[in-house]
This record gives structure tokens, sequence and C-alpha cells, in this order.
């Protein structure tokens, strides 16, 4: 005897129940879609590897668009490869040639259709008729179907085959299901076959532009071929189903439209809804993270009663949460589709370094190949080689530079200890040789490259092993795809390190790892597809809103669905109707769970239309008990979501955290703050305790960006030498130097183009302005003296005032003004007089005589120079606060945090409740807010 079957899962299945006994000679058990592989025939050549043709068709897509640069980007070489690799295995398998599709009769206004025929007369040459041509997968198994037929036709074998499982979706399948059918002792055993649905609505299933969407569509198709009727489908066992009235209110709830009527006429013979609808909970949760934490909950409850249960759901964003939930208890399901290559540490490493072809290395790649568990795991060196990498993350980060070289790699190296780090070095600029370099060569070229990276990061500088990279199920999974990857370059021809790189991740993306080791055997995580081929006690239909399941149509590049449909192609809705068949199937479990989220993470959510057309017949028969069975589902699915919202209440109660300020000895207090610090120490005490006593500074970031505070210290830059060599010149000259020095800084300070031309612009928009005002200051000063430092004390308290100013102008007299270049927004009257003090306690510093290169002079104006997009000039009130004043204010203050009694508070007066801090985590704001009294505690 020989069985075929539709997927892998079935076959092991079918299998293990062979083998549970009694005894006894098993059948052949073969896969549909391998009959092309599977049955030899001489004059047949072997499939050619799918892989191949894409590589092939990405060729001459390239060079199509070579020909015809309008019809599409290059960017988009290998996602148009893909879709018509898609498409081509479509036609072969449904025996479609290129000549139908042109011949089709399209009004094409827009030339859409046109340039989609210059795409698809490309795989006119792999649609040859002669036998020796080299077949793809759907074309072969096609042939291969096709000579079976004939050959039983003429001599039918006398054992029995069955094909079991097959819903008959495909061309190529439907024609061997036929073949099988026609044999003396051949059978098809159909899976979730509706024997409740009426020949009357068999018979409306006839068009599939109407009805391809409902889940027995394919059975009519299929009774159709075979020119049989309903009635002479039986039932291939004599076991019962586990709800038989279930099945025919969900077979009543699925007709095709429109089913009002049916509905009012057939639903008053449903007398028995009660116990249809008894083990079935409805589960519509506020979110996805509640209806994932219920599911998690009646998971952890079939494992204590030791129910086998399954959550079958196309919704894997639902799957990694109930994952995630059930770890809380130790329980690991056993997950059908595995994990995504891509995301295990062998595919993420892999990605690594494909990103680095083409590219200038930055710190963050380069950290982050360094710091994978994969590079470097040779057990005697991995210490080093970690400690290694935090020292040099700590250089990147203080001294730069945001694209480390060869020679800083050397450099860093050679600053540090003689403990191996030098060496250490030379290897890492070894592997990465060449990478930034790579430009267009052919694939093979790409490939070799990239392994001999892989290889050699993972290897260490020993060199020895590289044999973790391809380790357990992962490390299998990756070197099976690039073994396939390096057989098949050579069809790959030319590619950018761009498109490589597009193409590998590609490739990755098609791997899954599966690990069945340390899963409990009775909690499963199936698709939809593997649903069909077996059972649980308990069934939970997971995510069922529309556009997940069932999955919203794809759009098609190429036909709409009236020509899929006159070309003899398959309709989007062939998908919906798979899904609806699998819904109505699963349905059928002994115990069912029915769940949804009403919200997803952004938007209001629309309940799948299988669950509206269940709940709306349920609730249109009240005399039937509908109303009552459909508010006990939903009852019964209240109660799990009331249990799931327990689970995110804490068990006990927490005090908040206080609102620190700690309150250090008077001798570990700082004895010296420069003048800008003296607002942190006004608005934010604790931000000055974190620093100065705790020593605490944030970590610089990894890449320099092009933030506000370096936009200041670049533009400082420019003002500072525009003013040193400032020259007596017509305004128009003056604008040119000016801004030929901002492009000479720019180029030097910041390395980003785009920043470059926003802030060359932003500085253009107050070039004018700036120059006008500065006429008025050098008439008013005419000697300019750019950062200069100075320092004050106060000798009663032994404490250090520092300040470095932008700008002095000291005029004829030996007065002086002072002035502070702002990028943002100046501070106003207000601010200075109570928080923002700098030029406030600059002044009062020139008349103490703290800045040598000035001495004791009078301070006659002090300025902010607003050069933001609105450019202002904003003075610091001095009338209305003297230097004099300033400095005693200043007394006061820091006499008062001289006093063990004081504490440094966290945000004691922030400008805005928004603005953040360096240390609010450090004082864990958050947990308490500006309205919490200070927690004072001796401190050191």
């Amino acid at each position: 005897a020989e069985i075929f079957v539709n997927t892998r899962r079935m076959h092991r299945r079918l299998r293990e129940a062979f083998a549970a006994g009694p005894a006894r000679l098993l059948p052949r058990i073969r896969l549909l879609t391998d009959l092309g592989q599977d049955i030899a025939m001489a004059d047949l050549p072997p499939v050619v590897p799918a892989l191949r043709r894409r590589l092939e068709l990405g060729v001459l897509i390239g060079q199509l668009l070579d020909a015809r640069p309008d019809l599409a980007p290059r960017s988009a070489i290998h996602d148009l490869a893909d879709s018509l690799a898609a498409l081509m295995d479509e036609m072969q398998g449904e025996g479609v040639s290129p000549e139908d599709i042109a011949r089709l009769e399209v009004a094409d206004q827009s030339g859409h259709w046109q340039r989609s025929l210059e795409f698809i007369r490309i795989v006119q040459r792999y649609f040859g008729t002669e036998d020796n041509a080299a077949p793809d997968k759907e074309a072969r198994q096609r042939r291969v179907i096709e000579r079976l037929s004939a050959q039983w036709a003429l001599n039918p074998p006398t054992h029995p085959i069955i094909v079991a499982g097959s819903t008959g979706s495909r061309g190529a399948t439907m024609m061997f299901m036929k073949a099988v059918a026609a044999l003396p002792a051949g059978a098809i055993v159909l899976p979730g076959f509706d024997f409740d649905l009426p020949e009357e609505t068999w018979g409306r299933l006839d068009s599939a532009l109407t009805a391809e969407d409902h889940p027995q569509y394919r059975f009519r198709h299929l009774m159709d071929v075979l020119d049989i009727e309903p009635h002479q489908i039986q039932h291939w066992t004599g076991l019962e189903a586990p709800n038989p009235p279930r099945n025919a209110v969900v077979s009543l709830a699925l007709r095709p439209a429109p089913v009002t009527d049916q509905w009012m006429i057939e639903g008053r013979d449903l007398s028995a809804i009660g116990r249809a609808m008894a083990d079935v909970t409805l589960v519509e949760a506020p979110s996805s993270r509640a209806e994932a934490l219920a599911i998690a909950l009646r998971l952890r409850s079939a494992v204590e009663q030791g129910t086998v249960a399954a959550l079958i759901t196309p919704d894997r964003m639902l799957t990694r949460q109930v994952t995630a939930a059930l770890d809380r208890w130790g329980i690991r399901p056993d997950d059908s589709a595995g994990q995504p290559l891509p995301l295990s540490p062998p595919g993420r490493f892999l990605r690594h370094v494909s990103a680095l072809f083409g590219q200038k290395l930055t710190s963050e790649v380069l950290l982050a190949l360094l710091k994978h568990p994969l590079t470097n795991t040779r057990s005697g060196e991995r210490g080093d080689h970690l400690r290694w990498t935090r020292e040099l993350e700590l250089s990147l980060r203080q001294n730069g530079p945001p694209f480390p070289q060869d020679d800083d790699l050397l450099a860093w190296a050679n600053a540090g200890p003689v403990d191996g780090r030098l060496e250490w070095a030379e290897w890492l600029n070894r592997q990465l040789q060449g990478a930034e370099a790579v430009g267009t060569r052919d694939l093979t070229g790409h490939v070799e490259h990239h392994l001999r990276i892989a290889r050699g990061l993972v290897s260490g500088p020993a060199g020895l092993d590289d044999t973790e990279l391809w380790a357990k199920a992962a490390g299998l999974e990756a070197r099976k795809l690039v073994d396939e990857l390096e057989r098949e370059a050579g069809f790959g021809g030319a590619m950018s390190a761009a498109d490589y790189n597009n193409l590998f991740r590609a490739i990755l993306n098609g791997g899954v790892v599966r690990d069945a080791v340390g899963t409990n055997p009775n909690i499963m995580i199936w698709g939809t597809l593997e649903a069909r081929v077996q059972g649980a006690e308990l069934v939970i239909l997971g995510g069922l809103n529309d556009g997940v399941w069932p999955e919203a149509a794809k759009p098609d590049p190429w036909m709409n669905r009236r020509m899929r449909l006159e070309a003899g192609l398959l309709l989007p809705e062939r998908r919906i109707g798979l899904s609806a068949h699998d819904f109505q199937q699963a349905i059928g479990a002994k115990e069912v769970w029915l769940t949804r989220s009403i919200r997803s993470a952004e938007t209001q959510t629309v309940a799948s239309r299988w669950i509206n057309r269940l709940t709306n017949l349920l609730a249109g028969l009240p005399d039937q008990g509908g109303e009552i069975a459909l508010r006990d589902m939903l009852n019964r699915g209240t109660r799990w979501l009331d249990m799931a919202a327990q689970l995110e209440v804490p068990t006990a109660t927490v005090d908040p955290a206080p609102r620190p300020s700690p309150r250090p000895p008077a001798l570990a207090r700082p004895q010296k703050l420069s003048v800008t610090r003296i607002k942190t120490l006004i608005r934010d005490p604790y931000a000055i305790y974190a620093a100065y006593v705790l020593r605490l500074r944030p970590l610089d970031p990894l890449r320099q960006l092009p933030d506000a505070p370096l936009r200041g210290t670049v533009l400082h830059k420019v003002f500072e030498r525009y003013i040193s060599e400032r020259t007596d010149e017509p305004l128009a000259m003056a604008h040119n130097r000016l801004m030929q020095i901002a492009d000479d800084v720019l180029m030097q300070e910041a390395p980003w183009p785009t920043a470059r031309r926003v802030w060359r612009a932003k500085l253009e928009r107050v070039a004018d302005w700036f120059l006008t005002e500065e006429e008025t200051r050098k008439a008013l000063a005419p000697e300019p003296l750019l950062e200069r430092r100075g320092s004050a004390t106060l000798a009663r308290l032994g404490f250090t005032l520092t300040a470095t100013a932008d700008r002095i102008d000291r005029a004829e007299d030996g007065s002086v003004y002072i002035y502070d270049y702002k990028t943002g927004t100046p501070p106003t009257k207000s601010e200075q007089l109570y928080f923002d003090k700098q030029l406030l306690l600059e002044a009062a510093m020139i008349e103490l005589g703290a800045f040598p290169d000035i001495g004791i002079a009078e301070v006659r104006g002090a300025s902010f120079l607003g050069l933001g997009s609105s450019p202002k000039t904003v003075p610091a009130p001095l009338d209305e606060l003297t230097p004099a004043q300033v400095w005693q204010e200043l007394e006061t203050l820091i006499s008062r945090y001289m006093d063990e009694e004081q504490g440094y508070t966290s945000r004691r007066a922030m400008h805005k409740e928004r603005f953040g801090g360096d240390y609010d985590q450090l004082a864990r704001f958050g947990e308490w807010d500006a309205t919490s009294d200070p927690f004072s505690e001796d401190v050191g």
C-alpha cells in the first residue's frame, strides 16, 4: 500500500501511529510535494534547486533593468526575483504558460500591464515543452503526475493507493487526486468535509470569484473534477465527531453569503445549541497582552490536569507572548514553527558580518561583533577578549573616533600595557581587512569573503576552530543554507555589496530552527496547516481578528483577480478559503477556546469574520438557546480574563521610593564649581552630589551624534575664529568669510554630511544679523578677548568658583562687555534672576579681578547672543542685580550647602517636568514626583 500525505508533520504522525503497534507491515508513506523528486524517470532531468533559479532570475532582471532603468530601481531586484519565482511556480503548477498570460485582453491605460509583461517574458525560457529542459520543482512534479496518470490509465496498479489530508487546492495536486480516484484500489481521504452542508448550498459554491473564500469550496471544485455529487462522499471511519451539534452550528454560521435567510429557516432546527457550545469559551481581551496571559493560564491549567492542549494561530507575535508568559511557570511549549533563523545566535552573527560589506566601520557595528557570544569562542581566550573589548569600548566612548580604522585600533593597543592586546588588535584588523572596500563583484567572491570573516572571528587569534558557529540546531540550519548558497553562487552573477546583503538576509529569512528538547509534550503551538493532521483535547484558536486570521489577501504586483481567473491561476481568496477550512476543522475539537484582542498596540481591531458570523447566528436564535449559549461563552472567557488581570497586580505592597536628599559630610562636599554648574546646584542639587561626591559621570555616547550640545560647540569655534580674524570689510565680504570659516570648521568637526548641511543653513540664516550686531559691539569695545578662564575664591568658605567666558570685549576706557553664545533659546530675565546666573557671576568675578588677562574692570554690559531660528540679544539684568549682590547670594548659597544639615535634593526646581537629568535613574525618579517631600539622609 502507498499513502500520499501533504505535510512532513503528517508523515511523521502517520509513521508514529503505525510504529505504536501492533506489529504489521508498514505502507509506503510519501509526500505529495515530493512527487516530482521521489519518482525517477530516466528521460526527465532532476529538479533545478530553487535557489539557483532565483539567482538566475535575479541576473535576468538585472539585465532588463540595465536596458530599461525606468521599469524599477535596482534595489528591488531580489524582491522582484522572489515575486517572479513565486508566479512562475504557480504557472507551472497550474499548467499556465506565458503565452496564455500574454493573450489576456487588458485595457491598460497606465502602462502597468506592459511593464509587467516585460518581466513575465523573462520566464519564457523556463517553459520549454521538451523533456530535456531543466525543470523547476513544480514543473517536474506536473510532468511526473501527467505521466503517472497516463500510465495508470493504461495499466492501473493493483495495490492500494491513498491520498490523505489534501484539499486539492493546487492544480497538480488536483490532477494527481483525480488519477488516484480513478484507480480500482485508489482512495481519497478528505480532511474536514462538511456533511452538514445541504445539497442546495453545495450548488451555490460554483464560482471561484464569489465562493473561493468558503471553507468547502475546494471540495466542491474537486467534486466537479471527479464528476461526483456530495452524497457520494462517505465517512471513511465509523467514529463519531467529538461534537456533531457544534459542527452543524458552525456549518450554518459559515454558509456562503447571503446567509440571513438560511439562518432564519434552518436555525429553527438547531435544537442542541446549548450542548453544542457548552465546551466553547469566547475570550475578548482588552489587549493582546491580556489575551496571551489568559491563554497561558489555561495552558498551565491543562498541564496540571494532564490535558493535551494546542494553541493554533497564525499570529507569531501572540505565540511569542504566550511562550514568554508560560516561562514564569517553567513551561516550554512545543512550537511547530520554531524560531526564525535570523534571530538565532548564528543568524544574528552572520547578518552582522554581511552588514560590514561596502560600509564604513562604525563603533557600534564593531562592538556588536566583538560582544557576540560566537566571537572568539576559544575558552582560554574568551576572558581576555571580553576584557579588551570593554577597554576598547571605554576608549571609543571617551576619545572616538566614530569610524575606527586599523591605525586607531593599533594606537589604542600600543597605548595600553603589554598583555597581548596588540596581537588581538592585529588579529581583528586582519579579519576586517577589505570589508569596507567591497564593491561590485561576482556572488562567489562575496560568499567566500563573508565566510572568511565569519570563520576568522569565531576561531579567534589562534585560528583553530569554527565549529561553534555551526553547532546545535541553529548552527546546523545555518550551515545547510550557507552550503547551498556556496554551491549555487556561480549562478548569481555580479552584484554590489548592498545587493549581496539583501540577498543573504532574504535567504536567511527562509530558515527556521526547531528544537523540541526540553519542551512539554502535551502543550503545543501549531500553525493552521499543522493543525489539520492532529488533534488535542483542548484547542485554543488565538488571534481571531480580521487581517490576522484570516490574513488579508496580499496584493498581486502582476495581475488582478479577474485576469488570474481568466488565465487559470489561483485567486488571492484561496488562502482565505484554506484558513476558513482550518478554522472549521479545528473548532470541532472536544474543548475549544476562541480568543481575540479588542485592541492592538495602536488601534481598535475588527473581529474575524468567522467570529462575527458565529456570534450573530447565536444572538439571533434566542428561542433555541443561542443567546444563553453566547452569554455563557463570554462569561467563561471573562472569568479567565479576570484571573489574568490578577497576574498583573503586585502580590505585595511596595512603598514608593523616597525622593532622595542625601547629606554627605562637609569634607566630602565639592570645594570647586564652575559658573554653569551653579544653575544645576539650584535646580537639581542631587546631580551635583552624584557628579562631585559620588564621582559618577554619564558614559559618553558610543558614537557622537550631531546633537544640540555638539552643534553649540562647533558654532562657538566658528564665531571664535571669525572674531579673532575680523577685519574692516563690507558686510557681503564678511558674510562670505564667515561662511568659509563655517565650512572649514564643519568639515573638521562634524563628520555627518546631513548635519553639516543643516547646521550651515541655520548659520547662514543668522549670519547677517550677527554681522550687523557685530558692528555695534565693535564700536563699543574694539578689543575682543576669547575663551578667557578665571577663578575666584570665597575665602570664608574655602570655595572656588571657576569660569570660562566665551567672549569679553574690552573698551578703550578699560570697561568690559561679556557675551555668551547660545544656539538654543537664551534664558529669560526671570530665569537669570533666580536660576541661570552664569553672566551675572562672570560679571562679579571680573569686578573682583578673577580673570588674570583682564584684571579688575567695570562691567558695562553682559548679554546672551541667541543664534537660534529667531536670533536675539538677551541682556543680563545687571541693573536689578548688581555684581556685589550676586556674589553675596552665591556666598549664601554655598554656605548653606556647606552645612551638613542641608541635603542635595533631587530635581528641586526643574525648569520643566519633562526635562530629564543624567542622574534621574539613580534617584529613581518616576517612583516619586515633584509633589513628594524630600527624604533627607546622612550618607558617607
